[in-house]
């Protein structure tokens, strides 16, 4: 039997998209992937389209309750969604750290 080699979702996820992983480019991947239009997502966040869409974009930042609602609407990691959403945050404030992170 032949398996694949696991490889974690953030290192694949930053491969594919080419470059640092945003909480905007995490998210729009994973509803792409998943076949989910925006306005069906917005939709299930409680949010308008448009708000997703400056999400997805990196316009708008995400706290990291909002990010963890967006993965347990998705069906993936809440670390990983937070994470991401609190590294966008140091990043915009031009601090020089990265986020470990993990449940308590």
């Amino acid at each position: 039997m032949t398996t694949k080699k696991q490889v974690p979702a953030e290192a694949y996820l930053i491969k594919l998209v080419g470059g640092s992983l945003s909480f905007g480019r995490l998210l729009q991947s994973h509803r792409i992937s998943d076949g989910i239009s925006q306005a069906e997502l917005a939709r299930k966040m409680n949010i308008s389209r448009a708000h997703l869409c400056q999400i997805e974009k990196g316009e708008k930042a995400v706290s990291p309750a909002r990010a963890a609602a967006f993965a347990k609407v998705l069906g993936y990691s809440e670390v990983l969604f937070v994470k991401v959403a609190l590294q966008d945050q140091l990043k915009k404030a031009h601090l020089p750290f990265a986020i470990t992170l993990q449940v308590a």
